[in-house]
């Protein structure tokens, strides 16, 4: 895996960033640091990362078990520390899965398969943060006929 990070330029702090597989995505700091407030911050991308990549286990799993899923939210809300680096200390991620007739169990199951053995990005800032995450299970409702 790769990818390039290149400076806009003298007026601001915002960044392009392109992706090995082809991709461009935007970065910017805030006003007080200089930015323009344009895009996402670096460390947003770290925390937004983490909830595709825990949002995507955990539809892939339910998918692959043919559990009736339609729907996956991930709200992720983190602490920092005060000082530098200031790396997240806490990340809570809430999780809001939706489907037909499914199972509390079986999404418990998928959440839990994510972040004890799929999801790297998880896996990477718990070296730092201690992560919890808390579940609702939605069922779609009956379409009419």
């Amino acid at each position: 895996m790769e990818c390039t990070v290149r400076w806009m330029g003298k007026e601001g702090m915002s960044f392009v960033a392109e992706t090995g597989s082809g991709h461009l995505v935007t970065m910017d700091g805030s006003q007080e640091a200089g930015g323009r407030n344009l895009a996402p911050r670096p460390m947003e991308m770290l925390l937004l990362g983490a909830g595709g990549c825990t949002a995507f286990d955990v539809v892939l799993i339910l998918k692959r078990g043919r559990h009736g899923v339609s729907g996956c939210d991930v709200r992720l809300a983190a602490e920092r520390a005060a000082d530098d680096p200031k790396v997240f200390t806490r990340i809570e991620m809430h999780y809001s899965v939706r489907g037909r007739d499914l199972k509390r169990a079986a999404v418990e199951r998928a959440v839990a398969l994510s972040h004890e053995k799929y999801c790297s990005a998880s896996a990477m800032l718990a070296h730092t943060a201690a992560i919890t995450w808390t579940l609702e299970v939605l069922e779609d409702e009956p379409s009419a006929a």
